[in-house]
This record gives structure tokens, sequence and C-alpha cells, in this order.
């Protein structure tokens, strides 16, 4: 039994059945036949051969329904189990693989949702997907056209020092972020509980191990450890949620603060925070601190993508990815945007995280097929 049914206008009512597979976290399978788009349950992360399993079976259920699907859409990370099994699908009916880069589809399934079929810039925030130049992309600014995008800019990459670890750990992100200001020799007093200290700063110090991601997620987690906040996480997105919970006291009892003066520079398209964070690494109250973070987090990306929209000639701005279930972000960058004259489209019966992805990626198979 499908989990939502969004139509998608009548443009597409005469297309071609597709299947999409979702990603990795939080999948979902979606299917469209005659303009009408269905998404499973969510089976949860393919992390386990049970959701693994029942992947596989919500995607056998929605082929019942469709018939035999011209296009199956898949994330473009090679490895996820949902990638594999959607190419396999593909083999077996001969139907077209489409892969779909993940910021992509999450920009793709606002655009889904609304039955936007014009150009948008698209604001895809969240933790980690794969980009097409095989880095982790996670703040990205995006010209999205039905299946063609751009990467118009990105957030300023910051080390994992310890790969996927420093997600895990974000007195790591904090550490990172201090040892790119110049700052490394604070480390030590800040985390001295940790002791793995002392080899972090060897690996950020060598270039071992740090790989790079433009991830709005980690942005958040360094924050999150710098203000003392979440040094490690015991369950998903926990630092983000104890930073947004403080900056929400603050601005419950105290309203918005004005963003953090020079908090940020952007030049070729990438934004830069880390001068903000730096603010934050100085900040006595925690709660002042991440009210901070957010109102200069929303000036700033308001900033970006009014640039790029004066440059394109685009007025709509898609808001899409798992940073937007921060409620303070949400709100606050679409009062910015819309104050500029902006138009803001957003989710309103998804999610904007990884379990609306699958409507992204079938979008996008539609727009394939349509110009093939």
């Amino acid at each position: 039994m499908s989990a939502a049914v969004i139509p998608l206008g009548s443009h597409f009512a005469g297309a071609a059945p597709v299947l999409a597979a979702g990603a990795w976290f939080k999948n979902a399978v979606c299917g469209v036949k005659d303009g009408e788009a269905r998404l499973s349950r969510v089976v949860g992360d393919l992390n386990t051969p049970e959701a693994c399993i029942a992947h596989e079976a919500e995607a056998e259920a929605l082929l019942a329904w469709l018939g035999m699907p011209a296009a199956i859409a898949h994330d473009l990370h090679p490895d996820f189990h949902s990638s594999r099994h959607a190419a396999g699908i593909a083999a077996r009916l001969g139907a077209t693989a489409v892969p779909v880069q993940h910021h992509h589809a999450h920009i793709a399934s606002v655009c889904a949702e609304h039955a936007e079929r014009g150009p948008v810039i698209g604001l895809a925030l969240d933790g980690v997907g794969l980009g097409t130049d095989n880095t982790p992309w996670g703040g990205e600014l995006l010209r999205v056209d039905g299946a063609r995008f751009e990467r118009l800019g990105h957030l300023a990459p910051l080390a994992l020092p310890g790969g996927d670890r420093a997600a895990r750990e974000p007195w790591r992100m904090a550490a990172a972020v201090l040892h790119d200001l110049g700052r490394g020799n604070e480390v030590p007093a800040r985390y001295p509980d940790e002791p793995a200290v002392a080899t972090v700063l060897a690996m950020l110090e060598k270039n071992l191990n740090c790989p790079r991601t433009s991830s709005a997620g980690r942005l958040f987690d360094a924050a999150s450890g710098l203000l003392g906040l979440c040094l490690k996480m015991e369950m998903d997105a926990e630092a983000a949620i104890k930073l947004e919970q403080a900056a929400t006291r603050w601005i419950d009892a105290k309203g918005w603060p004005a963003p953090v003066e020079d908090g940020w520079t952007l030049a070729e398209g990438e934004l830069d925070l880390r001068p903000l964070l730096g603010e934050l690494a100085g900040q006595r109250d925690a709660e002042q601190g991440a009210a901070l973070f957010h109102a200069t987090l929303v000036a700033a990306l308001a900033q970006w993508a009014e640039g790029v929209c004066n440059e394109s000639g685009i007025r709509t701005v898609v808001f899409g990815g798992g940073c937007f279930f921060n409620r303070l972000l949400a709100a606050g960058l679409r009062r910015d945007c819309e104050a500029r004259g902006l138009r803001v489209l957003a989710p309103i019966r998804l999610v904007p995280g990884d379990a609306g992805l699958a409507l992204g990626q079938a979008w996008v198979a539609l727009h394939t097929l349509e110009n093939s």
C-alpha cells in the first residue's frame, strides 16, 4: 500500500511508467504512472539485510502496479543496494537506467510536488550525497531544469578528520575548523577528555584521511561542537537538533539576533562560513551562539541565492535536503528570500529529507524520457 500519492499535473498524464529506487538513508521507492506518483512506506536505512529485503519487496509491489516501466531511476552512488537493485531490474526488463545525482533529486522532488516544470534555483542542504566529481556534496546551489542541473556554487569544503567518524563526532569537525583558521593549538584545551585529539591534529596537519565535504550537515556539527552542545552523537542528527533547540530557546526569549558582521565570504560561487564558526569559538553563551549561527547562516544563504537569481533571471528558489527539517532555517530563509522578491517552493506533503528522494528521481526520469 502506498504511503503517499502525489499528482504530477496533466503534462505527464500519458507518459510511460517509471520506477525510482531512492537512496541509502530512510529509503522509500516511487512509481509513476498516468501522471500519478506513488511512494512506498519508508523501509529505513539500507544497512541491514532486513531493510534491503523490504526495499526489494516495495519495488516489486510498485512494479506490479506499473506494468512495464520505461525507466528505472536510482542514486548516482553505484554501491548503494538501491542502485544495484535498480540496475538489475533495468537489465531484467530492458528498461533505461537513469542515475540521478542526489541533490538534483532533492530539488526535483519539490518541483514534482508542486508540478513546477520551469527552471529553478535549488538550495540543497543535507548531510551527504555523492557529487558528479566523486566527492561528498551537501551544501549546494543548483540550477535545475527537469532532467538537467548545473552546480552554480557550494559551501566551502570542510575536512573530515577520520572520514565517516567525523560525521559522528562533532568535536572532530570543530577541530577541523579551528585548524583551518590557524587555531589548531586551541583544540587540546577545548577537548581535554578526547584521547584522539593529538591524532586528529596530526591528521589535519598532514592531510591524512581528511577528505573534504561541502556538507551543510557537517557545518551544523562543527557549530554544535564549537559551542559544546554535542561532542559525540548517539542518534542521527543529534548535534544539529541540539543546536536548533538552543537557538530556539534564545530566539523565543529575546528574538532573532543580528547576523555576525563579516560572518561569511562569497567568491566564485563558494560560500565560506568559517568566519562565523571562528566567532562561535569565542562565545561563552551557547544559546546565544546557536542563535547567531542560525541568523548568520540564513542571511548568508539568502544573499547567495539572490545573487544567483539576479544573474540567471530565475526568481524561484527551491529548498530541499534534510537540513530543512530545521524550522528556524526553513522559516528564516523563506522570510529573507521572499523579502528579496523571490518565490520559494518547499516540501509540503513530503519531508525534505531522503524519504522523499525517490519522487525527485522519478521526476528526472520522466523528463529524461521526454527529452530522448
